[in-house]
């Protein structure tokens, strides 16, 4: 195998996203034959190198997963948490070491991918990639078409504006003065769909992911997971070319 930088190495064992795997280089936890490497350029060559991180020595999966998660609220989106709250790989027992895709917040259920293909990981979550996550969001108040032509044109959140999204109202309930609204985009910034509806003035009550691309979760019932099929694959990658 040639050689390769140390945090595609690590990302292709599955260890964490691309991003994630740069931290840990640079916080010292990984050993390159017995010597711990901070330097983000420091390449290896697989089964030539012996890389450790947590004490065991990594190898490139050659059999890769991808597993659907329909998930429900009150676990986190990590492999490990520090505060040893549940996570989402306490919904999964499988033999081999997955990650997440990307992440939901503790309280936002819905559909998420997990995989031991960190090749797969860096083309869904990278920013250029331009997969189309579907979210139903239950806010206080009630939406107006106005609002969905602000959701829809792009909102300032904080520094940066979001780009144009799709949207629409899927129920109106004056009687208890919510809205229900499906709300599609592409980027993936922390609680974005949570602060898009603040933007216009209304607090998510309730929030879940109903899709990733092309891909639902409307036959998993919350907290079970299903692996997904070839041709599910595909449809994400390609997405990406």
């Amino acid at each position: 195998m040639e050689e390769m930088r140390l945090q595609k190495f690590l990302a292709e064992c599955g260890v964490a996203s691309r991003r994630k795997c740069e931290q840990l280089i640079q916080q010292g936890k990984i050993k390159v034959n017995g010597v711990i490497v901070t330097e983000l350029g420091t390449k290896v060559t697989p089964k030539k190198d012996t890389i450790i991180y947590n004490g065991k020595k990594l190898e490139i999966e050659n059999n890769f997963v991808y597993i659907l998660l329909n998930k429900p609220i009150g676990y986190v989106t990590t492999a490990k948490d520090q505060f040893n709250r549940d996570t989402v790989l306490d919904l999964i027992k499988i033999k081999q070491r997955i990650v997440p895709v990307g992440r939901l917040d503790m309280y936002t259920s819905g559909a998420l991918l997990l995989t031991n293909d960190g090749q797969f990981v860096y083309k869904i979550t990278h920013p250029k990639h331009e997969i189309e996550k579907t979210y139903n969001a239950t806010v206080s108040g009630i939406v107006t078409n106005k609002d969905i032509e602000k959701l829809q044109q792009g909102v300032q959140i904080e520094n940066y504006k979001t780009k144009p999204a799709k949207a629409k109202i899927l129920k109106i309930d004056k009687e208890k003065n919510i809205s229900r609204i499906q709300i599609i985009i592409h980027e993936g910034k922390n609680r974005q769909v949570r602060k898009m509806c603040e933007a216009i003035g209304k607090k998510v009550v309730a929030l879940h992911r109903s899709k990733i691309g092309s891909i639902d979760v409307n036959d998993l019932e919350l907290g079970k997971w299903r692996y997904l099929t070839t041709k599910e694959v595909q449809s994400l990658i390609q997405t990406n070319k």
